[in-house]
């Protein structure tokens, strides 16, 4: 139950406060680069020149430090639902799912060195670190997705069978 908290408290509180000052710092709604979903190097490079001087330190401030810790939270938390929901089980290849939010972690931490590095360089600005970020960004994306489905799948192999009338 801890972990579940933690995890609730990071995009209900930190992460959308967060997003808040990078918006007010900038004077403008931009969001973090984080959360876009897509492959698009170039709106990436865009997003690091529309924010603020102010905005752009603030970001590393957050990839830096909450950002490191919510990857770790979200992977427990959901490693150890897989866990459950999968133990035991005959059916294959579902021994090592619950190892699916790694890459999750991985994937999600490249892409933040890569946005660190866009919002240290700027005004230099590199394509090759942001198509690398949003690659990152993808594989983070699509894992992420691939877990939740097992997630959902795992639940509803847990029903239980109902017999026709």
């Amino acid at each position: 139950m801890v972990v579940i908290a933690v995890y609730i408290s990071f995009p209900a509180y930190f992460l959308k406060n967060a997003e808040t000052k990078i918006n007010a710092l900038s004077g403008k709604t931009i969001g973090p680069i984080d959360l876009t979903m897509g492959f698009a190097p170039q709106k990436t490079l865009q997003m690091v020149a529309e924010y603020s001087d102010e905005a752009r330190a603030y970001y590393t401030t957050v990839e830096t430090t909450l950002d490191i810790v919510y990857p770790i939270v979200y992977t427990l938390l959901l490693g150890i639902i897989l866990s459950l929901l999968y133990r035991n089980k005959p059916y294959k290849p579902f021994g090592c799912v619950n190892l699916l939010p790694f890459i999750s972690l991985v994937a999600d931490y490249l892409e933040n060195t890569t946005i660190v590095m866009m919002l240290n360089s700027y005004p230099k600005q590199s394509i090759v670190v942001a198509t690398l970020c949003e690659i990152f960004k993808l594989v983070k994306w699509l894992s992420f997705a691939a877990t939740i489905l097992l997630i959902i799948y795992g639940l509803i192999r847990r029903l239980p069978e109902t017999k026709p009338i």
